[in-house]
């Protein structure tokens, strides 16, 4: 059964209405689309009270986000000029493309967050389901909405008058919140697997919003489903089995006995678990428990893009750039004189009251630093057929020929051998060429060709070399003969959909690298799996040790 497509669209403008009654309470929606007529319409269609808007980029830098010392304005005045940031201006804070926000900033905007600095809108624009926006602020918004299936013809506009969201809020400080509520939601989320307090907080503000929306003193029951659906499905991880009826086996009314405190239990109709469940039954699309269930942890932050990493704290010296203090960049103070000085006579003239050297802000000059990254080269080696022995000599002598220099470089080498139904870690990370030579002297070959394992042990390996602060590549070496599938079975169709899903997942952690064609003829099979991962395909026939060393090079850039 396919979900209708008119419910998110109908789903994000309730909840941008509830987020207009209460910003602080709600935090703010995250929403995943592209940019295009839907996601304009939605945003146009955000009532007045979440403006004035403040666009920023994940590229920001403290000064602007956090306000402070204008360094430039102060120079030239002559005395401490401070500017107000982005998040000290009232409002909506609107992050473009999310999926790429840096930690740093992700925890500048969750600190804002838990100040009830104000509303935040999060544009995920991830075309795959591992980038998207950090989830340590997702966490902390109650509304998460997917608009990628929304049609031009379904964007009905269902929110409602600007006076009665002024007469909610005025309404709001004034909403009871029942006990039993607040039980209900916290069963209901302990039935879908959501954990921590914070989402059973954020369905409680819904609730409110909602119930001051209907003009009501009270949550209600209509208000738990309402806000159990739009903050609860999205979090969701399981679902507890249908209710099953059972006969009814309720004691005789003349057989119970009042509680001392049955006068003072709340009189609200809290509906039962089930109906809480069932709200967010609806709004969860075929399948998507089980995708949330299996999906990896989002990659670790990182570029990928090579052994330097350029940046103003520590390493090795580079010439001062002009530019505009941000973060922790530090001024060149030399570099800045030295650029001040040859103007003073003109700058005196301007301002003949000045005493010392007049510095403006076109002569601030920042330190910058070159620190380079140690890099993981990950050769994932074929050792399958009767080639299996030419291929791993070829490949033990271009380990061997990058380790020889991988002290000039400061690289490290892992080797990992896929063949018959799994794939081997043969050379852990090292830089000891005499451990490398050790482990590399017999190594098995033969068998059948379970590239999508191989693909995913040098995945696994690139990922724990990421969080260790390594830069890791990637060297494939294969004819991409795949005919293992991951499940053991002996399928070719089946292999090669499981080495496509491997590629697309190896394609999330952004690794440099190449794909090696060993075989005697290019496969157009292999071209394409290369692409999935983003990688170039080298078809290197009958290479040697130094051809595959010098291809490896050249498509590292090295």
């Amino acid at each position: 059964m396919r979900q209708d497509t008119r419910e998110p669209w109908v789903a994000g403008q309730l909840a941008a209405t509830l987020l207009a009654v209460d910003p602080a309470g709600l935090g703010g929606i995250h929403l995943r689309a592209r940019a295009g007529p839907v996601r304009d319409a939605f945003l146009a269609g955000l009532p007045t009270v979440l403006t004035p808007w403040h666009r920023i980029t994940p590229g920001i830098d403290d000064a602007q986000l956090l306000g402070g010392v204008d360094v430039g304005a102060s120079l030239a005045a002559g005395r401490r000029i401070e500017t107000a940031g982005v998040l000290d201006r009232a409002g909506v804070v609107i992050l473009s493309m999310a999926e790429r926000c840096p930690p740093d900033l992700s925890a500048r905007l969750g600190q804002a967050l838990d100040r009830d600095a104000g509303p935040l809108v999060l544009l995920d624009e991830g075309a795959e389901p591992d980038e998207a926006a950090p989830e340590g602020l997702c966490d902390r918004l109650a509304f998460h909405l997917d608009l990628e299936q929304v049609r031009a013809a379904d964007m009905a506009d269902v929110a409602l008058g600007e006076d009665e969201i002024d007469r909610a809020r005025l309404r709001l400080p004034d909403i009871a919140v029942p006990d039993t509520a607040v039980r209900e939601l916290t069963g209901a989320a302990i039935q879908l697997g959501i954990p921590g307090l914070r989402a059973v907080l954020l369905a409680v503000a819904a609730a409110r919003a909602h119930a001051a929306l209907c003009q009501r003193d009270a949550v209600a029951a209509e208000d738990l489903q309402i806000a159990a659906a739009l903050v609860y499905a999205p979090r969701a991880t399981q679902l507890p089995p249908e209710h099953e009826e059972t006969p009814d086996e309720s004691p005789d009314p003349a057989d119970t006995e009042p509680t001392e405190n049955a006068a003072d239990e709340d009189p609200m109709d809290a509906p039962p678990p089930e109906v809480v469940l069932d709200a967010v039954r609806a709004l969860l699309p075929p399948g998507v428990l089980e995708s949330r269930a299996s999906r990896a942890a989002r990659r670790a932050a990182g570029t990928g893009q090579g052994a330097r990493a350029k940046g103003t704290q520590r390493g090795r010296p580079l010439p001062s750039r002009p530019g505009r203090r941000h973060g922790g960049a530090r001024i060149d103070l030399v570099a800045t004189l030295r650029a001040a000085v040859p103007w003073q006579a003109l700058r005196r003239q301007e301002a003949p009251d000045r005493t010392g050297v007049i510095v403006r802000a076109l002569d601030i000059h920042l330190r910058r630093f070159e620190r380079r990254t140690e890099r993981l080269v990950i050769f994932c080696v074929d050792a399958s057929g009767s080639a299996a022995l030419a291929r791993m000599a070829e490949a033990k002598g271009a380990v061997e020929l990058m380790l020889a220099d991988a002290y000039a470089r400061r690289d490290r080498v892992a080797l990992i051998a896929f063949r018959g139904d799994s794939a081997d870690l043969l050379l852990p990370p090292t830089r000891s060429l005499v451990q490398a030579k050790r482990r590399l002297a017999a190594l098995p070959g033969g068998g059948a060709t379970p590239l999508a394992a191989g693909l995913d042990a040098a995945r696994a390996v690139a990922d724990r070399a990421r969080r260790a602060g390594q830069a890791p590549a990637l060297a494939l070496l294969t004819d991409g003969r795949a005919n293992v599938a991951l499940s053991g079975a002996q399928d070719r169709a089946a292999a090669m959909d499981d080495a496509r899903a491997a590629a697309q997942r190896i394609r999330a952690l952004g690794l440099d690298g190449a794909v090696i064609d060993t075989g005697a003829r290019p496969r157009p099979e292999l071209a394409e799996l290369a692409a999935a991962m983003g990688l170039p395909c080298l078809a290197l026939p009958r290479a040697d040790a130094h051809r595959l060393k010098s291809g490896l090079d050249a498509a590292l850039g090295t």
